[in-house]
């Protein structure tokens, strides 16, 4: 264990951070709580910091592609059908069907650079 460690988050990268600041903003209805034009901003969800950064030109390629990640940012809702029409009323629908899982039913959403949301009610 990091002994020191004094807090854990994610971070998505990404290369128009204005598009996908603008995304998180609608989705979540609220503005970052830090916002560094063209460097970071980061929101705090439900005790989630969820930063978006954009890489130094000499990194780009290691972030060049999320399509396909194994990383999900799983989001439990109260009303899958409300949370289907929020994301389909700021233009991204999910492209699939919901699913019942095992937990509850579920539909995989994408952000503008392609990470993936699970959206899951109980």
């Amino acid at each position: 264990m990091l002994s020191n460690c004094t807090a854990v988050f994610m971070t998505l990268a990404t290369s128009d951070l204005d598009k996908l600041v603008s995304f998180y903003t609608s989705l979540w209805q609220k503005k970052p709580q830090i916002y560094r034009q063209n460097v970071y901003a980061e929101f705090e969800i439900s005790g989630l910091r969820l930063g978006i950064f954009q890489p130094h030109k000499s990194n780009n390629a290691e972030f060049a592609s999320s399509r396909n990640s194994s990383m999900s940012l799983c989001v439990e809702v109260e009303d899958l059908e409300s949370a289907i029409a929020h994301l389909t009323n700021i233009g991204y629908p999910p492209p699939g069907e919901i699913d019942t899982a095992s937990h509850g039913k579920e539909i995989y959403a994408y952000d503008p650079d392609g990470n993936r949301l699970i959206l899951h009610q109980s």
